[in-house]
């Protein structure tokens, strides 16, 4: 690691004082680019973060948002997969010759950074997003250069729903491009469809999640607010799409179970989850009452790659032996070791 650690660490702390100070929703805090052809770094003060917004709209933003807690290889795995997807999707499209436009942001919640969150700060956990986020963009560009990933950013948020923060990124006007300011006159409208005309009317933003996230953004208790669940799901869906991955490790049932869950979903207005899944989440019949047909559509369900690998299994294995191997990649273990991490 040819940057340096404390004056990372030192940044992402300052960036995020600002941040929470500052009574913004969200912000990009730093940009990764890709390594030049030599493979050497963007420039020699490259440890020194820089937010690069992009000159052209973003056709497709991929919104990795988590807790970081920390960054896995199952969370590198299912980034690597929808950037493939995006890239495949653009192919058919007939966009794959036009100037890159995807990028994935990395997104970490800090709607309680007034608190010390354990067991890694938040500014530790951004420096870890740091260097996944380098590693992931060079094993994209690597294995398939052809995906016109063109930046990972690091991001926060203040807000706690998929659907608040879908809004928030929209109105930050970063990923409209052309100016570093905030454009709050750009609302989130549908995102440019396949073979529609770029840049209509905004970027897209796949939101990508586990199985357990799918049954809690379709329970309605989390919708208290005026119109519930519909007044925040429907402008989602305008402009976001959400790719889930299934969770076969029996807490939530099986693969046939969580693709019938979704099948049902477009069917009924009360739909079960599997029964592990409704006693978990309190979600019994009724409960998924309105459910838009439309909303489904715009739900895409695909096999885990990661295995059975998670941030608290990670956790757990430094707890008790120390070996993260095949859990995290280099940057993240040697945030681990460096500090002392979960032990």
């Amino acid at each position: 690691m040819s940057r340096d650690p404390r004056l990372l660490a030192d940044y992402f702390s300052r960036s995020l004082t600002s941040f929470t100070s500052s009574g913004e929703q969200f912000r990009v805090l730093c940009t990764l680019l890709p390594r030049n052809g030599n493979g050497a770094a963007q420039d020699e003060d490259d440890y020194i973060p820089k937010v690069l917004q992009p000159q052209q709209s973003v056709q497709d933003v991929i919104v990795l948002d988590s807790s970081f807690n920390p960054p896995t290889t199952a969370h590198a795995a299912m980034a690597r997969s929808a950037a493939a997807a995006a890239a495949s999707a653009a192919a058919a499209s007939q966009h794959i010759h036009q100037t890159s436009r995807t990028r994935i942001l990395l997104l970490l919640a800090v709607e309680n950074a007034d608190k010390a969150p354990r067991p890694a700060s938040f500014p530790l956990r951004l420096c870890m997003m740091e260097g996944f986020g380098r590693e992931l963009l060079a094993s994209v560009r690597t294995d398939a250069p052809s995906t016109g990933l063109e930046a990972v950013d690091v991001g926060v948020t203040s807000r706690p729903f998929f659907h608040q923060k879908a809004l928030a990124i929209a109105a930050s006007g970063f990923y409209r491009g052309g100016t570093t300011s905030a454009s709050p006159s750009w609302s989130p409208g549908p995102g440019p469809s396949r073979g529609g005309t770029e840049g209509e009317s905004g970027c897209e933003m796949t939101f990508l999640a586990g199985y357990d996230t799918l049954v809690r953004i379709f329970n309605p208790r989390y919708y208290a607010g005026t119109g519930g669940m519909r007044a925040a799901l429907d402008p989602f869906f305008r402009s976001a799409r959400l790719r889930v991955t299934m969770r076969t490790d029996g807490e939530w049932g099986g693969r046939e179970e969580q693709s019938m869950y979704l099948g049902r979903l477009g069917r009924s207005s009360s739909p079960s989850p599997s029964s592990v899944a409704g006693e978990a989440d309190g979600a019994d019949g009724g409960e998924t009452d309105g459910i838009e047909e439309d909303w489904v559509r715009r739900v895409e369900m695909v096999d885990g790659i990661g295995g059975s690998v998670s941030s608290s299994r990670v956790r757990q294995a430094v707890e008790v032996q120390g070996d993260v191997d095949g859990l995290v990649d280099g940057e993240v273990r040697m945030w681990i070791e460096r500090e002392g991490l979960y032990r």
